[in-house]
């Protein structure tokens, strides 16, 4: 398996096709499908999609801050981004939908508004890594497509573009701080490898058990 370098461009698709795969799995759950569980121990799909309209939320204050220079934090502290997740939770479900849906329309208007120059403007991610604002399309990214398999709709890694995937096992092999990947599963399929580095189920019996991840 070989290392990819990602690009601004391959960010900006990946984020709008795992939006749109987001998107389009909760698309009629209704009630009891929202209140099902998710593939995270201990959230519900309702969890999951408030968390992940809260992202959209919180990554459109980044763009406000590159598009404006004015510090605007994702959020205010960890203790609000969970609130809005557990208030989430108890929405109802066609509420839940609204704001996943306008939340991504929101982000996404206003990151084509930016200029080339406000695109590298400093920004600070919730984990407080200064990065230029061109890494917002690839941290939205990783949210949609990871936890559009997390919703256990039946969306797998498999499901997922190879390219992806590529950028998404080198980006957490550097998280983690591995120097390589271990032999056991060098030559495993890109989408177990992919899951079983983001601490998901996989198929890889003979690899090292990992934590979760985003």
């Amino acid at each position: 398996m070989t290392t990819s370098t990602r690009t601004f461009a391959d960010a900006r698709r990946w984020m709008a096709v795992g939006s749109e795969l987001f998107l389009d799995a909760v698309t009629g759950l209704g009630e009891s499908g929202f209140g099902a569980d998710s593939g995270l121990p201990g959230w519900t799909r309702k969890h999951l999609a408030a968390h992940v309209a809260g992202n959209a939320d919180a990554l459109g204050h980044l763009v406000h801050w590159a598009a404006t220079g004015v510090e605007t934090p994702m959020y205010a502290s960890p203790e609000e981004r969970a609130h809005g997740i557990e208030r989430g939770a108890t929405m109802p479900a066609a509420a839940l939908d609204s704001w996943l849906h306008r939340s991504a329309e929101t982000l996404a208007e206003a990151m084509d508004r930016l200029t080339p120059e406000q695109w590298q403007h400093p920004v600070v991610t919730a984990q407080g890594r200064t990065v230029p604002a061109t890494e917002i399309p690839w941290l939205r990214a990783r949210e949609v497509n990871v936890h559009a398999v997390d919703l256990a709709t039946g969306i797998t890694f498999a499901d997922l573009s190879s390219d992806f995937c590529e950028a998404l096992v080198t980006d957490i092999v550097a998280k983690r701080g591995m120097a390589t990947l271990p032999p056991e599963v060098v030559d495993a399929p890109l989408a177990e490898v992919t899951a079983w580095l983001a601490g998901r189920p996989h198929s890889l019996s003979a690899a090292p058990m990992l934590g979760p991840w985003i």
